[in-house]
């Protein structure tokens, strides 16, 4: 088999503190870690090559400074998807 097995990445965010790694996964257990996010509401993103980076990263720990301005238009995406549409109400 030559494709690449998907992979999934949970990521815990608590202010004032950076993200933190909680889960790495491919193939059967990436799949659980994405139905668990659906099942719970969290927000996804596709983002392959900060995937890549992040599963580098022990898990339980918080993600590196060099990972800060890429997870900032990931928390960007996420703050955005979570408000409601303009004229709506929440």
């Amino acid at each position: 088999m030559t494709g690449k097995r998907p992979l999934a990445v949970a990521l815990r965010y608590e202010a004032p503190h950076a993200p933190k790694v909680v889960a790495v996964g491919r193939g059967a257990l990436g799949e659980r870690i994405v139905a668990a996010a659906r099942e719970h509401g969290v927000p996804l993103e596709t983002n392959a090559p900060l995937a890549e980076a992040l599963a580098r990263v022990e898990v339980e720990t918080e993600i590196p400074v060099e990972l800060y301005e890429a997870m900032a238009v990931i928390l960007a995406f996420i703050l955005r998807a979570a408000q409601p549409a303009p004229g709506l109400k929440p």
